[in-house]
């Protein structure tokens, strides 16, 4: 019993009512208008990219996209002769 944490050991919190430890903390009271506060506070601390940076990105997304497109279409050419090639030997 002494490997426990305090909240789980017997006669504390949740487990003193026959209750899980998660059950006990949704019990807790909810304010809609310290909600709104925490989430403005988070939200305060967002780093929005720049019109710059996201340009750059967008650009790298599709030059990256592009290139995989040929990749693919080159390997899937690749195994498709490969299929058609070992599929004449069955005729």
């Amino acid at each position: 019993m002494g490997c426990l944490p305090p909240h789980m050991a017997r006669g504390h919190g949740a487990l003193r009512h026959g209750l899980g430890y998660f059950e006990d903390a949704m019990m807790a009271k909810f304010s809609p208008g310290k909600f709104v506060r925490e989430v403005r506070q988070e939200a305060n601390k967002i780093v929005w990219p720049t019109p710059r940076e996201t340009t750059a990105t967008t650009i790298m997304v599709l030059i990256m996209t592009a290139i995989l497109a040929i990749f693919f279409l080159g390997i899937d050419s690749a195994f498709g002769a490969l299929v058609n090639w070992l599929l004449s030997f069955a005729q």
